[in-house]
């Protein structure tokens, strides 16, 4: 059974500084020239995602050896590694489709997985300079430009739900559907992990995810979330998502706040 050498605030902490320090190598490539290239899956990567990766995993096996890691680019590459009940997800540049269109909503995602739930996570958003931070048991906070505030979900207003849907991979009849019946005061778009702690932070009710992710996308928004008070189902049958799947694919899911 893997035992954590560090408790979970010290690792969270250390994570922060991990994922800020990738996040100062991937804003050099975003203030550059860059080169897009196409993985097997036709999905885009960019020099800032194998910097920020190599960064990341070299922190992460200082900080906690012997902890798997199962990181975007390393499974794109083949090596997967064997995962017991707790490993990290790790996705060193979530949104490299915004990273490309130059948006600045793209971000460092780190999180670790304890029985296939996220137990703590940070969401570095560089460019904007916003880190959302969570772990369970000790609540979630986002901290722009030096200033740090915790955050909570809210409950839905009567006026109806803010409903966060991605950029750049939107399913505009999916999305009517999942929605019909629900009271709907405003849509509004954002990218990469952004959305999961918009729910958190309370600027939104719900995010509705009716395409593909794999785990390492969301796994630290997901912290993030929980620690704020909301929850992520599947589609399906309402279940708690859950971490460590054959293929590390994820089903259709729903991220909701307080009671939406």
């Amino acid at each position: 059974m893997t035992q954590l050498p560090l408790s979970p605030l010290d690792i969270l902490h250390a994570i922060e500084q991990i994922a800020r320090q990738a996040g100062a190598a991937i804003l050099e490539v975003y203030g550059s020239d860059f080169e897009v290239r196409g993985k097997e899956d036709a999905s885009p990567v960019t020099a800032a995602d194998e910097r920020g990766e190599a960064i990341i995993l070299a922190g992460l096996r200082n900080l906690t050896p012997g902890i798997p890691i199962v990181a975007e680019e390393e499974v794109a590459a083949g090596r997967v590694p064997e995962i017991d009940r707790v490993f990290w997800l790790v996705d060193p540049l979530d949104g490299t489709k915004e990273f490309i269109s130059r948006n600045g909503e793209f971000t460092v995602n780190i999180a670790l997985i304890v029985d296939g739930r996220p137990a703590l996570g940070v969401v570095f958003a560089p460019a904007l300079d916003r880190m959302f931070v969570g772990s369970e048991g000790n609540g979630a906070y986002v901290d722009e430009h030096g200033k740090r505030r915790p955050i909570t979900c809210r409950r839905p207003p009567e006026e109806g739900l803010t409903v966060v849907a991605s950029r750049s991979h939107g399913d505009a009849a999916a999305l009517e559907t999942f929605l019909a019946g629900r009271s709907v005061a405003h849509t509004r778009s954002a990218g990469s992990s952004l959305k999961l702690c918009l729910v958190a932070s309370g600027e939104a009710d719900v995010y509705p995810r009716l395409g593909r992710t794999m785990e390492w996308d969301i796994a630290a928004g997901h912290a993030v979330l929980a620690a704020a008070g909301g929850r992520i189902e599947t589609v399906a049958d309402h279940t708690p998502l859950r971490y460590g799947k054959p293929g590390f694919d994820n089903p259709h899911f729903a991220a909701w706040g307080e009671d939406a």
